[in-house]
């Protein structure tokens, strides 16, 4: 959804697992061994986020809220969708653009981060350093089981831009209704496993999100 924008993406060719290992930075284990890469790490994530600007995906994707009650989930750690205007958006991975505690009450309060650069010493109000608040691989996911009610209401369903490989996020396509209008949007979805009622769109996410749009309006009132 955010490569358009410029943003690494972790499993594409190019991607940033090429360039690091999992176990390096994005495990709870690689805090407690090296605080300090992982901060680096997510330091400069955050800055190339603040550097970058929604794209035309991120926009469309706002302007549906005139004509929809809409609910952006999504497992993105930037705030795109929020800069493009999207009101009412759900982080599955978290936030990169805030932190949390490193202690044992990490999900009890969330801390802006000003700037791209959190530090070691920045402390939580329980004396704690800041960590980014991103949830890692090993981590439970504290607002999947939200995720999977909204869905299930859901009369529309669009899927964009997601290997459907990492779990338990990529379970979530199993839960919209069987009779709600379903969209697969990604460059590679003919290759992607995908639960029947689909509709698959082999674009990235601008050109598949307009041609989702217009496959709705033309359906109107037989939804």
């Amino acid at each position: 959804m955010s490569a358009e924008s410029g943003i690494s993406t972790f499993r594409d060719n190019g991607g940033l697992w090429e360039e690091y290992r999992i176990e390096e930075v994005a495990t709870p284990e690689a805090w407690k061994r090296d605080p300090q890469m992982v901060q680096n790490f997510y330091n400069l994530r955050r800055k190339q986020i603040l550097e970058a600007l929604p794209n035309s995906a991120h926009k469309m994707i706002a302007q549906l809220q005139e004509d929809f009650q809409m609910l952006v989930i999504t497992q993105n750690i930037d705030d795109l969708h929020e800069r493009a205007g999207s009101k009412n958006v759900l982080h599955l991975h978290g936030n990169i653009t805030f932190a949390k505690s490193s202690g044992p009450h990490q999900e009890r309060k969330y801390y802006p981060v000003k700037g791209w650069e959190l530090k070691l010493s920045d402390l939580c109000d329980d004396g704690y350093p800041l960590r980014p608040h991103v949830v890692w691989f090993g981590e439970s996911v504290p607002m999947l089981e939200e995720a999977r009610k909204e869905i299930e209401k859901s009369d529309i369903f669009i899927v964009i831009g997601t290997s459907l490989q990492v779990y338990p996020a990529a379970g979530l396509v199993h839960y919209a209704p069987e009779e709600a209008l379903k969209f697969l949007i990604d460059p590679n979805a003919g290759e992607l496993s995908v639960p029947k009622g689909f509709i698959c769109i082999q674009q990235d996410a601008t050109y598949g999100i307009q041609t989702a749009i217009n496959m709705i309006k033309e359906k109107g009132d037989h939804l």
